[in-house]
């Protein structure tokens, strides 16, 4: 008796078991997400006096201390990451200005030359390249098509690259554009339109008032941050969007894009023709905590309605910030006099007057006007076509700020390559050249496959991208007083970005919510590319991928997750005849890249040779 009743009892545990183990596994709670971006925004410059919202987000929940923005660290390529989760060499969105080829666009865009941030360039670069740009589906569409709520507020340009097939209406897009009577802005639904008329709220976005001053070279930028029209964004998360979402029952996914810090770092008035305080001044931190405040009465307003505890804020910068130096006496642009530019700077597009002077040819905006610097004029934004013909050039510069997109139209890009890398090489103002992988090696150059830009991407691959020579200044923490030799239109003391400087690879990014770890400090590499990755894990978004550079789901920082171990590298390219070189500092975890710093040695902040 006693064996028979044992053998029952471990048959009855055995059914009970079995039974546990067929059983299906309750559902992953749907929570809710807001990607809260705080363009420009620095990763050490966060502190409780600057932005107590922001340092207390990052102290409660996930402080990714050892964050990167990708190269070019611009603002849309980096939101093309953001979106969908792949690099640059996928999504094709290498930098705010884009060749599109020998064939110009229409209006808007009216050239060969896209700017990102501008919806109705996006609808062109969409309408060119298949009905979607980047080719890759994106975060919000992924969860709109699962059962998710999805809106995306803000900034003009990154707002739409997070749901840039959304040209309709169907989604909820606001940006700068929103209600003006425009051809080119994102409609909203007549529904969308009535809530924001009840919440009491103008129906078009305001502009940026006095932020928007950038001022002239002999005329300080603004004075004030950009809170007139950032308040206006904010009610309409707190106001319509956040009763809307819990009304219908439904998880909602909402991308904020805070255009503060970036916008009054660029045009901030306190540092016109000097590197001091540049954007480390009044005005500038006057910008870091109106994102702060905004990031604060989001959080006050999801508490209010309930939403708090069911959601997850991720928050992340799309690059650092660094301030700009026009002074480069060995440039040959700044030995030109022009209509507005202080004696002796350099000229935004001096990359590609300098390369027409090298070159001795005509240069030609992207409209195919001609540029004529004899007459004081310079590239328009900076970008230019050099050749004797506009309509098929032999160079086509996008300029971005601390780098430069370089394109060569003609069937000899091979030789030209070549010859203008060498040309590059020898400019002390270059810091690192990266040359598409087809047209190497060259000596002083690293292939662009290094920094992830080769892949599927639809849109013109560059033939060279640049950076500029960058340092600190040696303030206190180095990450936030970085200089720049800046391509751009903004002023000397202003702000610029886009170089391979760990002052702009250095963003911020932080989570918090009921997925992530509370208090915990992430020492692993992590970047933009990743969030997509992330935050589908965590609310149970599936993504379909395309190309294959992507990025990775930052386990280590979700509940439960397991440490992932990472390595630092160095990539060391061959030396020109007179001794330039770029080096490659990056990092590796769970296969993924993460770019530190790079260029010749001596000339980039952040570098270990």
């Amino acid at each position: 008796m006693k064996n028979a009743r044992s053998i029952w009892v471990m048959l009855v545990v055995g059914l009970m078991a079995g039974a546990a183990a067929s059983a299906p596994k309750a559902a992953k709670p749907r929570h809710n997400v807001i990607l809260f971006v705080a363009d420009g925004l620095r990763s050490q410059i966060v502190t409780p006096e600057t932005a107590p919202a922001l340092a207390a987000l990052r102290s409660e929940g996930v402080d990714f201390q050892n964050s990167h923005s990708l190269f070019p660290t611009v603002t849309t390529a980096n939101a093309s990451a953001m979106a969908t989760g792949h690099y640059l060499g996928d999504t094709g969105d290498f930098g705010n200005i884009l060749y599109t080829g020998e064939t110009p666009l229409p209006a808007p865009v009216n050239g060969v030359m896209a700017a990102v941030e501008n919806d109705g360039h996006l609808t062109r670069l969409n309408d060119r390249f298949g009905g979607n740009y980047l080719g890759e589906e994106s975060l919000l569409a992924a969860a709109r098509r699962q059962g998710y709520q999805t809106a995306s507020i803000g900034k003009l340009g990154p707002t739409s690259v997070h749901d840039v097939t959304q040209r309709d209406g169907a989604s909820v897009v606001i940006d700068d554009s929103t209600g003006l009577k425009t051809p080119d802005g994102i409609p909203l639904s007549n529904e969308i339109k009535a809530a924001i008329t009840a919440a009491g709220l103008p129906a078009a976005a305001p502009d940026r008032g006095a932020n928007g001053s950038a001022g002239a070279y002999d005329k300080p930028g603004t004075l004030a941050a950009n809170v007139g029209q950032q308040d206006w964004f904010v009610r309409i998360a707190t106001d319509v969007l956040f009763p809307r979402f819990k009304k219908a029952g439904k998880p909602f996914a909402m991308v904020f894009w805070s255009r503060d810090p970036d916008g009054t770092q660029h045009n901030q008035g306190d540092s016109l023709n000097s590197l001091v305080p540049g954007v480390n001044g009044k005005t500038a931190m006057a910008g870091i905590r109106n994102a702060s405040d905004n990031l604060q009465r989001l959080r006050d307003a999801l508490k209010a309605q309930g939403l708090d505890k069911t959601t997850d804020i991720v928050v992340t910068a799309d690059h650092g910030f660094s301030t700009a130096t026009k002074d480069v006496p060995s440039s040959a642009s700044s030995k030109i006099t022009y209509r507005d530019v202080k004696p002796g700077f350099i000229p935004p597009g001096f990359l590609a007057v300098d390369i027409a002077l090298w070159l001795k040819q005509p240069l030609w905006s992207p409209d195919g006007a001609e540029i004529s610097t004899a007459a004081g004029a310079h590239p328009p934004g900076g970008n230019a076509l050099v050749g004797p013909d506009a309509a098929h050039p032999q160079v086509a510069v996008a300029a971005n700020g601390g780098a430069d997109l370089i394109y060569l139209p003609g069937k000899d890009a091979q030789r030209q390559a070549q010859d203008l890398a060498g040309f590059l090489s020898r400019q002390d103002y270059v810091s690192a050249i990266f040359v598409r992988d087809d047209l190497g090696p060259i000596a002083g150059t690293l292939p662009m496959s290094a920094v992830n830009l080769m892949g599927s991407a639809l849109t013109p691959r560059p033939a060279i991208v640049v950076g500029f020579r960058n340092w600190t200044q040696g303030c206190p923490k180095p990450d936030t007083c970085q200089v720049i030799v800046s391509d751009s239109s903004q002023q000397m003391g202003q702000g610029s970005h886009g170089s391979l400087g760990r002052g702009d690879t250095h963003n911020f990014m932080a989570a918090v919510g009921p997925d992530f770890k509370k208090g915990f400090v992430d020492a692993a590499p992590v970047s933009n590319a990743d969030l997509a990755w992330t935050i589908a894990d965590a609310i149970g978004i599936t993504l379909k991928p395309k190309g294959k550079l992507t990025g990775r789901v930052i386990r280590e920082a979700l509940k439960g997750g397991k440490p992932v171990k990472f390595q630092t590298r160095t990539l060391t390219s061959d030396k020109t005849p007179e001794g330039f070189h770029t080096v490659l500092n990056y990092q590796i975890a769970d296969g993924r890249r993460y770019f530190d710093a790079a260029g010749m040695p001596g000339r980039v902040f952040g570098l270990k040779p």
